[in-house]
């Protein structure tokens, strides 16, 4: 067996990880995905190292839940900073910013 640091394979979820993916599911269920994530090849993630579970897509977006509701994660392309869009992020075509990048990429920094 590989020492993979995220995993789909539920028998690896422990009681707490199985929780939250309930949660995920029922967020699904109430509201679906957030607007701009992809309805495709939707899977239900591990991450083994952090303990975190939330959905990726085709796309390798990831969505986590919050009080009921499915939100997108992003990683800002320039400082790496995460968070979701209420952190933080501006989106175009060609990146994902934080709002501190994206203020100095404008020069408004």
């Amino acid at each position: 067996m590989k020492n993979e640091i995220t995993t789909v394979d539920l028998s690896e979820f422990g009681y707490q990880e199985i929780e939250m993916a309930k949660d995920l599911l029922t967020a699904y269920l109430d509201n679906g995905v957030p607007e701009d994530f992809i309805d495709d090849e939707i899977k239900i993630m591990f991450n083994k190292n952090s303990g975190y579970v939330f959905f990726t897509n085709s796309e390798y977006q990831v969505a986590f839940s919050d009080n009921g509701k499915l939100y997108s994660f992003y990683n800002c392309s320039e400082c790496g900073h995460e968070g979701s869009k209420e952190d933080g992020f501006e989106l175009d075509e060609d990146n994902i910013l934080c709002d501190e990048c994206f203020k100095k990429q404008k020069g408004s920094v």
